[in-house]
């Protein structure tokens, strides 16, 4: 009892500061590494990737003639999906450095996407990360989004840094650096992505929304624009797996997140999100129950 009073206090000191807490759980180092063709082909834009001659990690590149992308060799049902990026520092406005879970392919205008993604940004402003769930794609005929915007703790063009996407029959949950920053729950058949799901990892031009609502976009006198990814991470089971296929657990005791889980996404919410969907008021709340 005397030892759980004092990891709570511990923990409420740690999220009374903007020291990074610990987790306590660290999913990234559960599972192997992956080289890049044992878990993804060319999409698109090959003559601007450049696969390690070890196939651990992947340079990709935008300019003002194409952007690049790549795909899982297979759909997935659930699953741990993660790489560690770097981005380009300097001018990086409009620029869009994706790591995400998308059936788009599959189910054109009525598709479901998981989305990281890393905004580009000017010269001494932080990058933005989003993270966003779409669930077969229109509504009322409106693209519907969910969502939430950090600025990190850390600069994401300075090293590598560990970037995941955990999704299971009953939640989402995005981390950075294995400390869990949302955790999107399902609520009803509605709200949540059902249906299997590619990996992706991709950068395009995205002037029109990604800086500042579009306000700076893509100045091409910059390119190229380059992001690396390596430690890829899929670890789940894929749509050709038996029904008997256990998804991966959150957390230390199988499911859900732990209680210092929870004390580390707190602080990272209350410390560095910049934006909620649940909270814009601008926003028609009746296409999002979930709020």
């Amino acid at each position: 009892m005397a030892l759980l009073v004092l990891t709570c206090l511990l923990l409420l000191l740690s999220l009374s500061t903007n020291a990074q807490p610990s987790p306590g759980f660290y999913p990234s180092s559960k599972f192997r590494h992956l080289t890049f063709y044992q878990a993804f082909n060319n999409l698109w834009g090959p003559q601007h990737q450049s696969v390690s001659q070890d196939q651990s990690s992947i340079t990709i590149w935008l300019d003002s003639n194409s952007g690049s992308g790549f795909k899982s060799t297979r759909p997935y049902r659930n699953g741990y999906f993660a790489a560690s990026i770097k981005v380009q520092t300097g001018y990086t406005a409009g620029v869009n450095t994706a790591f995400y879970l998308s059936n788009n392919q599959a189910h054109p205008g009525n598709h479901d996407e998981v989305d990281i993604e890393l905004l580009g940004t000017t010269p001494g402003k932080p990058y933005t990360l989003q993270t966003n769930v779409y669930v077969r794609g229109s509504g009322d005929g409106r693209i519907i989004g969910r969502e939430m915007r950090f600025h990190l703790w850390f600069d994401p063009t300075a090293g590598f840094h560990n970037y995941a996407i955990l999704w299971n029959p009953d939640e989402i949950v995005f981390f950075v650096d294995d400390i869990p920053i949302r955790r999107y729950p399902k609520k009803s058949d509605l709200t949540f992505p059902q249906r299997p799901m590619w990996v992706y990892g991709s950068i395009w031009d995205a002037s029109s929304w990604a800086t500042e609502d579009g306000r700076y976009k893509i100045d091409y006198h910059y390119q190229p624009f380059i992001a690396n990814f390596n430690k890829f991470i899929i670890s789940g089971c894929s749509a050709f797996s038996p029904a008997a296929c256990r998804p991966v657990s959150a957390s230390p005791s199988g499911s859900g997140l732990s209680f210092q889980q929870y004390a580390a996404m707190q602080w990272a919410q209350q410390n560095h999100m910049v934006y909620n969907y649940c909270s814009d008021s601008s926003r028609d709340h009746s296409l999002t129950p979930e709020c």
